[in-house]
């Protein structure tokens, strides 16, 4: 695989975003000293998917551009959907991002005693009580966003009994459900996070780090504020959702006066069309095995990305162009490919494949002859080198590339007709061989010797140049095409919701009769290569092996979805740019 940490893999962040301009007065300010530290939470119950990376390249990439540091945090107080599957991945795709946390890894769990004596303050200073209605009783009396809330029956109890079943609901004396523990605050706010929210509560469930020692597991607000004041952030950046908690983000900390109290700064995730961006939905898609796991080539995780061949340094490209902003909106899936194919195209070597191959037998090639071409890996990039093509007498080319009755503007192979084999020869269709049932099984033509290298020393000119491969030489393989899994710009919106009655019938189709050029051999997992004409083509890291090579196509050489151009994504680009603009105005206090 091609090398993907660079010195712009950590100045991910994207410049002129509003945050980034909040950051920076806040050190012109000597706000925190003039530290920036910030921190990446994620849930370990799945896979990380393209909107984290825009997470994980703004918090990591804001740390680096103001000499600061940024942690890498597992918010694992839900142990019920955690694994250490999930936080294994989560790992490995923050590394390959090109991202570095250093030694500060840490882990919510890490905390668990420390937030447990700050619930027992909050009780202490009659902030929290222990609260015994039941989840759906909660629910009613929480009111809603034009009614207010009603108390609770069990709010005024004395601090004496609060602690005490506090403890026992530590020690295990009583069941999921039977009670939880909540914030004291305001039945009649208007906004519904402050309503006495939960911060604790009972779960008997294994947890993957601490195991059976706790029974008690402490809610996302409460442990988010708190576990980001332990560890010292100044900026805890997180998703526009969490607009409404930032108040109880503040009030926790406020109440238990702890010394760090970071700012909470909100953004827009990430919505791309022709595509599902939420865990719970991608897990569901996992296990009714409509994909064939959370790294399937068409998941848009992090971990299926990479093995559908996407660059580390195009998925950074892409979060550096859709920008930052304060308002929702969905960016085009065409922006990520690409993003893809400019990276690709400056970084992959070129070789030639032939997927769905037609023999073709050259009769005036000298028989059992076999000779050296060569061609070079890269048209623009000579640092790339040279790979040797043997030639001979038998080769494949793609039945695309042949028709016995060609309409007009057709000017690959057809009967009389002369081509360029690239780097090769010029050969003309001299016959077609077919099988009983009418399909062609050969192609028979001669080559003009003086033309080596696909120039003729008379000068004369054809209309193509195709790819082929030696049939003696070939190399079989596997070739999967993938393409989007959703076949509506909005799954999400479409068919009553039922986002996975607009899968795409067509997003794989997988070819096992493929022939590579001989260079392919031995070729890594993970390495990527354009495949001439064809498109963007990857080593695929779990199921291809050195007898039988597995490549996943990555991106074809044009969208054949929404034709994007240049011009387009310009014009996209000009758009982010202009709301970046906007929210240059947008102050926090």
């Amino acid at each position: 695989m091609q090398n993907e940490k660079s010195n712009s893999a950590v100045a991910g962040a994207q410049s002129g975003n509003f945050i980034r301009n909040i950051v920076e007065q806040d050190v012109s300010n000597n706000k925190n000293d003039g530290q920036v530290h910030t921190r990446f939470p994620p849930e370990p119950n799945g896979y990380l998917h393209i909107g984290h990376a825009k997470s994980i390249c703004l918090n990591f990439g804001l740390a680096s551009d103001f000499s600061g540091l940024c942690n890498l945090r597992f918010d694992d107080t839900n142990p019920s959907k955690e694994d250490v599957e999930y936080v294994d991945s989560i790992q490995s795709n923050v590394k390959w991002l090109g991202f570095d946390w250093e030694d500060r890894l840490y882990y919510a769990s890490d905390y668990f005693e420390k937030l447990y004596d700050y619930a027992v303050r909050l009780i202490k200073k009659g902030k929290a009580y222990v609260c015994s209605l039941s989840v759906d009783e909660i629910k009613k009396y929480r009111g809603s966003r034009t009614e207010p809330g009603q108390n609770s029956p069990y709010r005024d109890r004395s601090v004496e009994e609060n602690l005490d079943l506090f403890e026992r609901m530590r020690t295990g004396v009583f069941e999921d459900g039977d009670h939880v523990l909540r914030a004291k605050i305001d039945m009649a706010s208007p906004n519904l996070n402050m309503r006495d929210p939960a911060i604790y509560r009972i779960k008997k469930d294994n947890h993957h780090r601490t195991g059976n020692k706790w029974c008690i597991y402490p809610m996302y607000d409460f442990t988010h504020c708190l576990s980001d004041s332990i560890e010292g952030i100044t900026h805890s950046i997180c998703t526009l959702e969490f607009e409404d908690h930032r108040p109880l983000y503040d009030w926790v900390l406020d109440e238990l006066e702890t010394p760090c109290h970071p700012q909470q700064i909100e953004f827009a995730r990430l919505n791309i069309s022709y595509t599902v961006l939420s865990k719970r939905k991608l897990l569901k898609l996992v296990e009714e095995g409509h994909v064939n796991g959370w790294d399937d080539p068409r998941m848009p995780t992090i971990s299926g990305m990479r093995r559908r061949g996407f660059s580390a340094s195009s998925i950074r490209n892409f979060c550096d162009r859709i920008g930052v902003g304060k308002r929702e909106g969905t960016v085009d899936l065409a922006l990520l490919e690409f993003s893809v194919r400019e990276d690709l195209n400056n970084t992959s070597p070129r070789v030639m494949a032939v997927l769905k191959p037609v023999k073709v037998v050259i009769d005036n090639y000298p028989e059992g002859r076999s000779e050296e071409l060569e061609g070079p890996y890269h048209p623009e990039d000579a640092s790339m080198g040279f790979r040797k093509l043997p030639f001979s007498k038998t080769l494949y080319i793609e039945q695309d590339d042949f028709m016995e009755d060609p309409p007009k503007k057709f000017f690959r192979l057809s009967p009389g007709r002369e081509v360029r084999l690239r780097y090769a020869y010029f050969i003309t269709c001299t016959d077609v061989i077919k099988d009983e049932s009418g399909n062609i099984t050969e192609i028979h033509c001669t080559y003009d010797p003086a033309t080596r290298g696909g120039d003729a020393p008379d000068g004369r000119k054809v209309k193509a140049t195709m790819h082929w491969v030696s049939a003696e030489h070939a190399i079989k393989a596997e070739v999967r095409l993938y393409d989007r899994l959703f076949s509506e710009l909005n799954p999400e919106s479409s068919n009553d919701g039922d986002y996975t009655a607009c899968l795409n019938p067509d997003s794989l189709k997988v070819l096992t009769d493929c022939y590579l050029e001989p260079s392919l051999a031995g070729a890594k997992p993970e390495s990527r290569y354009q495949f001439e004409r064809l498109g963007y083509f990857c080593v695929d890291s779990r199921d291809s092996k050195d007898d039988t090579p597995v490549f996943n196509r990555t991106v074809t050489l044009r969208d054949s979805w929404a034709k994007i151009t240049k011009q387009k994504v310009l014009r996209q680009e000009q758009n982010v740019q202009k709301k970046k603009k906007k929210q240059d105005t947008i102050s926090f206090k």
